[in-house]
């Protein structure tokens, strides 16, 4: 780990992170809204990346534990009158809970049905929703009466400073001696396990700290929407954006799953006047991208740099 400090990933992200950190002083308001949802999403992917990228568990329902965390804050602040920040802690903790449970029974399953378990998960809390109506909003979404700030800037700083921290904690993490066990027990459960390693309690702890990233940027996207609905934070298409955009961005580096998450929001905004046209453009760029780079985009600067 002390290495990546004097490495020249290190120094490259810092520079990106000082000139998006002066952002806020030449472009426009739109610009800093789109960057602040990506940079939300790229805390998704980072969180989701930790799981599937070092653990080797792929988890279908990232939307879950990010719906868990954006619902739970929203309606303590509609429905009972809590203020932003508690709603926020509170709504990070119920998606550990969330987390913790679904990972008990999901961890005792293997290959594609800790995927499927993951999956259900997700349309089970879409049909809770739906059901519990008076609560949730619905269909229709959820209106948030508060928000943490109107201020364009504020929000964009907010949003770059977690993700930030956030990939600072999860790359930290993923290069700890941790990092090292859930990455041998992905590539080799039986081995790792023979090697004296609780495979089971290593899985855990990364589904726990991926719930806890997870939940927390949910719950902060929603104060920053004003609105908490299936559609931004639920839905089977989000979760998918959020695996492409790991897949993207390369995985088992963490910081590329940032990069592909700003990538994919960029882009298809981008390409929004080409109408149903920017779906197939961004989607035929991810197929190229695992066809021929399967390391991402992080991934293959790294090999590069690696064999130079």
């Amino acid at each position: 780990m002390s290495t990546f400090f004097t490495s020249r990933l290190f120094f490259i992200s810092l520079a990106l992170v000082v000139i998006a950190a002066t952002l806020p002083l030449y472009v426009s308001g739109y610009v800093l809204g789109l960057l602040t949802v990506a940079f939300y999403f790229g805390v998704f992917a980072m969180a989701w990346d930790l799981l599937f990228g070092f653990a080797g568990e792929v988890n279908f329902g990232p939307t879950f534990l990010i719906g868990v965390g954006a619902y739970t804050a929203g309606i303590l602040n509609a429905q009972f009158g809590w203020s932003v920040y508690p709603c926020i802690v509170l709504g990070a903790l119920a998606s550990v809970i969330a987390g913790l449970v679904l990972a008990l029974p999901a961890l005792r399953v293997r290959g594609p049905y800790f995927g499927l378990t993951t999956l259900v998960a997700v349309l089970m809390l879409q049909n809770f929703i739906v059901v519990f109506a008076d609560l949730t909003g619905g269909e229709i979404g959820l209106t948030i009466p508060d928000v943490i700030t109107i201020d364009a800037g504020a929000n964009y700083w907010i949003a770059l400073g977690f993700m930030t921290i956030s990939a600072a904690i999860l790359y930290g993490l993923s290069q700890s001696p941790i990092g090292l066990v859930l990455q041998a027990s992905g590539q080799d459960p039986v081995q790792a396990g023979a090697l004296g390693f609780n495979i089971v309690k290593h899985k855990l702890a990364a589904f726990i700290v991926s719930a806890f990233f997870s939940g927390l940027s949910g719950a902060l996207l929603v104060f920053y929407f004003g609105t908490a609905s299936v559609g931004t934070v639920v839905d089977v298409a989000v979760g998918v954006n959020v695996i492409v955009s790991a897949v993207l961005g390369g995985r088992r580096t963490v910081l590329g799953a940032a990069l592909g998450a700003i990538f994919l929001i960029v882009a298809g905004e981008f390409l929004r006047p080409t109408g149903e046209l920017a779906t197939f453009i961004v989607s035929a760029v991810a197929l190229l991208v695992v066809l021929f780079f399967p390391g991402g985009f992080l991934g293959a600067a790294l090999s590069r740099e690696a064999r130079s």
